[in-house]
């Protein structure tokens, strides 16, 4: 079993919980409330800062210019396609600008950008790793499902497909293949670390998704 899979295996309850959450349902039966999805897009869009952060940590500590690459190719696709996708389902939900920049951020938002951003503190990358992996290979687990039809409204299925094309998928497998080379050449104590930011990220996860319905 790789690390990226033993890591997977140790979170697994709430790992599938988060998979198999009734957000997930919802958000393919295009079902999701309107106010329960403008809540989530709202307090999701907090992270972006945070989460591109931590992208300039993985750039900056990688071993290898091949993964610079990668990270900086990802980073100007949530800058660009995903931040687009944001600012027209604000619209499309009549999300004032307030709301968009500066909400009530909640317990489990502020928990996610205190994890991102102790990850870009630490400047190891494979923490920074073990946070983008999660971030990225739970909601590639989620969106993925080859037989189901995507609900009419796009503020519904392009979050999905932003989440479950080739490219996205292509990345996820580059990530976790890079997590597994890094945790393989790594010491007890680093791969102790990464293994601790892996599953406080999956927690957090699987606790937004609640939030969101509370």
């Amino acid at each position: 079993m790789s690390f990226s899979e033993a890591l997977r295996e140790t979170n697994a309850d709430d790992w599938d919980a988060a998979k198999n959450h009734r957000f997930v349902d919802e958000i393919f039966a295009g079902a999701v409330p309107e106010a329960v999805m403008r809540r989530y897009l709202v307090q999701d869009y907090q992270f972006v800062d945070r989460f591109v952060a931590l992208l300039g940590t993985a750039i900056a500590t990688a071993d290898r210019f091949e993964a610079r690459v990668r990270f900086t190719q990802f980073a100007a696709m949530i800058t660009s396609d995903e931040n687009t996708y944001f600012l027209r389902a604000f619209d499309a939900l009549g999300v004032p600008e307030a709301e968009r920049h500066a909400p009530a951020i909640t317990t489990a938002t502020a928990g996610l950008q205190a994890l991102m951003q102790e990850a870009a503190a630490s400047r190891d990358y494979a923490n920074a790793l073990a946070v983008l992996t999660v971030a990225e290979w739970l909601y590639l687990d989620w969106a993925d499902r080859p037989s189901a039809a995507l609900p009419p409204s796009f503020v519904h299925a392009e979050w999905i497909t932003l989440h479950n094309n080739d490219g996205f998928r292509s990345f996820v497998t580059w990530l976790r293949g890079e997590l597994d080379r890094v945790g393989a050449a790594s010491d007890p104590r680093r791969r102790e670390s990464a293994a601790d930011f892996f599953s406080r990220a999956v927690v957090f996860e699987r606790a937004f998704f609640d939030h969101i319905y509370a």
